[in-house]
């Protein structure tokens, strides 16, 4: 896909910060959407269809949080990959952004040289999300992948967004043992400040949910996945 059909959503309630970033993502010869509350975001996103959505965590009308719910389940943009605007020491933030289905965050300021890694990078997330196999079926387990539904033999499993894409990820390749850090870095993002016992208790909710038996843990290196 070439930068010219590449799509950025930008929220943000604050002037400059449109101008400024959304000048920088321009002159990168991307498309740039912009929008200055969660509901013009939606709006906005229904209308253009983005591959990424910049978003701005505190807003009128709708903040960023409630806005990414929403966003999340509209269908057509399960592939979207979104992330956070978040000002320097906002945890509290972070975690209420991932909770909500965000992929990643950056943390304003941000120089315009950063921001374009940063963007480059989370697009080559896209680029992945798109060319994973949209359905995986293991034994009486059934993965869909556009949809984020998991069927436990007829039984629909309602899971949240992280535990879905641990389970994907695991599920991917059967046998592999996927080291914490890779997991870290492909379902909370190598910029997240999460520790590893974040992961355990995903695998400890999966395993509530799906079978213990699915699960192995490999000591000091990390987890895989059982094909029954």
């Amino acid at each position: 896909m070439n930068k010219k059909d590449i799509k950025i959503l930008l929220v943000d309630d604050e002037p400059d910060i449109l101008e400024i970033v959304g000048y920088n993502l321009s002159a990168e010869g991307y498309q740039v959407v912009m929008a200055e509350n969660g509901v013009e975001a939606i709006e906005q996103a229904k209308k253009h269809i983005p591959q990424l959505i910049i978003l701005d965590v505190m807003m009128p009308l709708m903040d960023g949080i409630e806005a990414c719910e929403k966003l999340r389940k509209l269908p057509e943009l399960n592939q979207a990959v979104i992330t956070f605007f978040t000002a320097r020491g906002e945890d509290y933030s972070m975690v209420a952004g991932f909770e909500a289905g965000a992929d990643d965050y950056i943390t304003k300021p941000i120089k315009p040289k950063v921001l374009i890694s940063k963007v480059k990078a989370l697009l080559r997330r896209f680029k992945e999300k798109v060319t994973e196999e949209p359905h995986l079926k293991l034994g009486d387990l059934t993965i869909n992948r556009e949809e984020y539904k998991v069927l436990k033999g007829s039984t629909e499993l309602l899971l949240p967004r992280k535990e879905f894409e641990l389970l994907a990820l695991l599920a991917s390749k059967p046998g592999k043992v996927f080291k914490r850090e890779e997991i870290l870095d492909s379902v909370w993002g190598n910029d997240v400040v999460v520790g590893g016992r974040t992961i355990d208790v995903h695998i400890r909710k999966l395993r509530e949910k799906i079978g213990d038996k699915r699960f192995k843990t490999v000591k000091g290196v990390g987890y895989k996945f059982v094909a029954l």
